[in-house]
Formats: C-alpha cells, structure tokens, sequence
C-alpha cells in the first residue's frame, strides 16, 4: 500500500488532506478507506478522495465512475459481514469541503435509527447488540483491507 500523496494534492487547511480521518483500511493512487472509530455506530466506514476537491461534480468522469464502483464494494462487504437493517450513504461536506463519502452500516436497534446518526439519539443502544457488531469487525476490515476486486 502506496501512503504517500503528492503535496500539490493537499490543502494544508483541510483535515481530510492531512489526515487519514479514521483507521486506515486500503489506499491506492486517488482514494483511501477508513474505518471511522465511534462507538455508537461500529460499522461507519468513510470512502475519502486522496485529491482536495470540494465537490464530487469536480471529479473527473473517471474518478466519479471509480469511486461508484468503491461503494458498491464497501457496501456489498458491510453488508456481507455485519447484516445491518440497512445501509446509509451520505455525501455531505459541510464541515470538511473535500470529497468523501460516509458508508454506514445501521440497525434498527441503533440509537438513532430511523434517523440519520447526526440527529439527535432517540434511546440508548443496546451493548449486546454493539458488542456483536464490535466482534464481526476484524473480519470486515480484513477483507476491506485486501481492497477491491
């Protein structure tokens, strides 16, 4: 695994540019997969462009093509491995003006479900339940980290 970016490529102002933003899975040229460490939702993972662009129309056809197919893998492994409910895509940005896209397993026990996770908690969340879903992540990130087909 290549972890070295071209400077030209960063904004020394952006987070995601100077940061993996989670625990680092797979990287290659133009993008990288995090396992973003939270509690409350084990199985939130983030697709992050390894170029400073504020928007994913920014993106050349290929870039946007390839990071679909990026998607569809991690979501297909998410799914595979931990069986959510269902599964939450969001492009958001607001905070941090570089592509990147959060995969989040959700389950209807979850503290926030049918809510998004940014909303606020509607009960507490089971520990039986994130318990479970701790346990199944080694395997995930095991097959995140071989990278995609």
């Amino acid at each position: 695994m290549n972890t070295t970016l071209s400077a030209d490529w960063r904004d020394p102002a952006c987070e995601l540019c100077n940061s993996d933003g989670g625990l680092l899975l797979w990287r290659d040229h133009d993008w990288h997969l995090v396992r973003v460490e939270d509690a409350a939702f084990p199985g939130f993972y983030r697709l992050v462009s390894n170029r400073h662009v504020a928007e994913f129309s920014q993106l050349s056809v290929d870039a946007r093509q390839r990071c679909v197919s990026l998607l569809a893998w991690v979501e297909a492994l998410v799914i595979e491995h931990l069986r959510p409910t269902k599964m939450n895509l969001a492009s958001l940005g607001n905070l941090v003006p570089h592509v990147h896209w959060h995969v989040v397993a959700r389950f209807d026990w979850d503290s926030h479900f049918p809510s998004p996770i940014w909303a606020a908690a509607q009960r507490p969340s089971p520990p039986e339940s994130l318990s479970r879903i701790q346990a199944r992540l080694p395997a995930l990130d095991a097959a995140l980290s071989a990278g995609p087909p």
